[in-house]
C-alpha cells in the first residue's frame, strides 16, 4: 500500500500528468477514481481543510452542473456547495493527492511536485510536450 493517494479522473489530462508525476518518483499511489467512488462529506471536509482553501474554490466550474445549479452566484453556503459535490462528484476539481509532505489540488500537475517525498527518477515530459523535469531529476523553472 501506498502513502501517496491521488483522486484522479482517467480522462482529465491534468490528472494523468500528476499521476505520472507521481510515478516518475518511483511511487505506485493508492488511485481513488473519484467519480466511481466519491469522497464522502467527512473526507471531503477533511481533503478541504488539509488543503487550505475554501469549499468554492474546489468547484470545477466547466462542467454543465455548475451553470445548471447556478453555482457561479454567491448565494450557496458552504455546506450547500458540499452537497451539490456529493450529488454532483464531476464539481470536485482534481487531481487532489495526498502525501506525507501535505494535500494539494494539483492544477497545474506540477503543484504535486511541492509535496512528493522522493524526488523524480528521471526526465518527465507533460502529455502537451512541455518538459516539467530534466534528465537528473530535476524540476525546469516555467
Amino acid at each position: 500500500m501506498s502513502n501517496i493517494t491521488i483522486y484522479h479522473n482517467p480522462d482529465c489530462g491534468t490528472s494523468r500528468n500528476t499521476l505520472a508525476l507521481i510515478r516518475n518518483s518511483g511511487v505506485e499511489p493508492t488511485i481513488i477514481h473519484y467519480l466511481e467512488t466519491p469522497p464522502s462529506r467527512d473526507e471531503l471536509t477533511t481533503l478541504i481543510g488539509a488543503m487550505g482553501i475554501s469549499v468554492r474554490e474546489l468547484l470545477r466550474k466547466n462542467v454543465a452542473p455548475y451553470e445548471q445549479l447556478g453555482l457561479a452566484e454567491d448565494r450557496f453556503t458552504d455546506a450547500q456547495l458540499l452537497d451539490f459535490m456529493l450529488e454532483h462528484p464531476i464539481l470536485i476539481n482534481r487531481p487532489i493527492v495526498v502525501t506525507s509532505r501535505g494535500t494539494r489540488l494539483c492544477r497545474p500537475s506540477e503543484v504535486v511536485l511541492e509535496i512528493l517525498p522522493e524526488a523524480q527518477k528521471g526526465a518527465f515530459t507533460k502529455e502537451d510536450g512541455e518538459q516539467v523535469v530534466d534528465c537528473n531529476g530535476k524540476r525546469i523553472a516555467p
